[in-house]
């Protein structure tokens, strides 16, 4: 007995006592109810040879009754083919405050009952109760990881969608404080060892980071940390980890504030996809402004106009997505594609549906890169502070004149060589945002990396690629090439661009974007 306690717990104690009763056991709770069970479970009551079990729940049941009424210490029933045997399990008083709570052990056996049974039973007793109080024990802690994980997701979750103040309501019933300013590392484990390297990055930073298991990548973890150590000096933790965890990647971002927290992670994971292609497994994302920051105050107007059917959105019945609730969905989706659903906890069918309402609202085809990009950009300038966005010189008399010519229109995008969904007055106004010469340098800086003259294998493989909206397989049959040879041109322009392709969240949207920048200013 035992042996069995520590190699298998209370289900192969119970399941060798089954068998030595011939028959079948169980622990019961204090109403009768079933917890643990082996054994022959059959409604047959006449089966020949009497092996059959007739009603074993309703018989335990009225054994357990009986023995509450009494106050027995033990209970032994005979129903004609069959004796039922009861012992509750000790760790409880019966004459206590817990009386009548303890579990028991409940065993079915045939008539007559084997010599010795009664005291092989008893003797069980209490390995089997101290089996069940461990594993009842491990069971609170595991709801009590799990509580913890769901909480410190939730807490991610607000800060990616801007929530700062109740994010860091909800954090305060937790630990560490959330730091700002933070760096986000990604941290890619190999299959199986995310637990084990949780808890290395803990020991590696001395519990000062918010660690949360990514919800979308289930080899993915995610660091939120202090951007500088208690001595001031650059944080080393994602470079120990990379050192410590053998098999294990790391992309981190650069120094963010709490509130960009979405934009650290983006960039985490581009530093991701180059840190794969590294012999030290571990890249920090290269300085590169983010788009929202360049497009000054005609950057907001344009945002604040494509937004506004979404962002005053009320719904018609009181169970269906509210404006709030549409905008994460959109945030999610454009960040993780398919994998939203696991992101936000939703079905498949809720996706789609919150998906095709966002498009009519905002009078966009979500199928379209071009729209796709424009509407990131679009929530990405929503969630940076209006300061950092200061106009050019003259820009507002431009922007002005803009929307003369546009009809008042400063919302939409265009897909390359073309108009989008909503028509050519609603793509002069992202045009014209493109315009701005801080844009025209972001642009320049996101394609320098392309070797080679314009429209050399590398942007000419890039441009395929955005043409045929991300897909591998009309990008292989435009270029003329296999689909692994297409994927193979992809991985290496990760490297080159230091840029995270394949896999979302993608750079296609700021990809897209800077291509867009330069075909408008060649056409002006």
């Amino acid at each position: 007995m035992q042996r069995l306690a520590r190699n298998g717990g209370s289900a192969e104690l119970l399941r060798w006592l089954a068998g030595r009763a011939d028959g079948w056991a169980g622990i019961a709770s204090s109403d009768g109810t079933s917890l643990s069970a082996s054994g022959t479970v059959s409604g047959d009551a006449g089966a020949a040879g009497g092996s059959g079990i007739p009603d074993v729940t309703a018989l335990v049941a009225e054994g357990v009754r009986a023995l509450t009424e009494r106050g027995a210490l033990a209970f032994s029933h005979d129903t004609g083919a069959h004796t039922l045997l009861l012992f509750p399990l000790p760790g409880y008083d019966p004459h206590g405050e817990e009386r009548g709570t303890a579990p028991l052990l409940a065993v079915v056996t045939p008539r007559p009952v084997a010599a010795g049974l009664a005291t092989l039973l008893a003797d069980a007793l209490m390995p089997l109760s101290l089996c069940w109080e461990a594993e009842a024990v491990e069971r609170k802690r595991r709801r009590v990881d799990l509580a913890e994980s769901r909480g410190r997701e939730a807490v991610l979750h607000l800060l990616m969608t801007g929530q700062l103040s109740i994010a860091q309501q909800v954090a305060g019933a937790l630990r560490p404080r959330l730091p700002d300013p933070v760096r986000v590392c990604v941290v890619e484990c190999r299959g199986g060892s995310r637990d084990e390297v949780a808890r290395v990055c803990a020991e590696a930073d001395g519990g000062r980071s918010w660690i949360v298991r990514c919800p979308v990548y289930v080899r993915h973890l995610i660091l939120v940390m202090p951007a500088e150590d208690g001595r001031g000096s650059g944080t080393a933790t994602d470079e120990a980890v990379a050192a410590l965890v053998a098999g294990c990647v790391v992309g981190v971002s650069e120094q963010v504030p709490l509130a960009d927290t979405a934009t650290g992670y983006r960039q985490a994971f581009h530093a991701l996809a180059v840190a794969r292609e590294l012999p030290t497994r571990h890249a920090r994302f290269g300085l590169a402004p983010e788009p929202a920051l360049v497009v000054g105050h005609a950057g907001r107007q344009w945002a604040e106009a494509l937004l506004t059917p979404l962002l005053t959105h009320v719904p018609r019945r009181a169970q269906d997505p509210g404006s709030q609730e549409l905008t994460a969905t959109a945030a999610s989706w454009l960040a993780f594609s398919s994998h939203a659903t696991d992101h936000l906890k939703v079905h498949r069918n809720t996706l789609a549906a919150r998906l095709k309402l966002i498009g009519e609202l905002l009078g966009l085809d979500l199928h379209r890169l071009a729209d796709q990009s424009a509407l990131d950009l679009a929530l990405r300038i929503r969630s940076t502070p209006a300061p950092v966005c200061t106009p050019d010189s003259g820009e507002t008399e431009r922007t002005a004149s803009s929307g003369q010519r546009d009809g008042g229109t400063a919302h939409g995008g265009t897909a390359q060589g073309g108009a989008s969904h909503g028509g050519a007055a609603q793509a002069l106004g992202l045009d014209e945002v493109l315009r701005r010469p801080a844009v025209q340098e972001w642009a320049a800086r996101q394609l320098a990396p392309l070797t080679g003259p314009v429209g050399g294998p590398a942007e000419e493989t890039l441009r395929a690629w955005l043409r045929c909206e991300g897909r591998l397989g009309p990008t292989a049959a435009e270029l003329g090439i296999s689909v692994p040879g297409t994927r193979k041109r992809l991985t290496r322009l990760e490297t080159a661009l230091q840029r995270s392709l394949l896999r979302p969240p993608s750079a296609r949207y700021d990809l897209w974007l800077a291509l867009r920048a330069r075909e408008v200013t060649a056409t002006s």
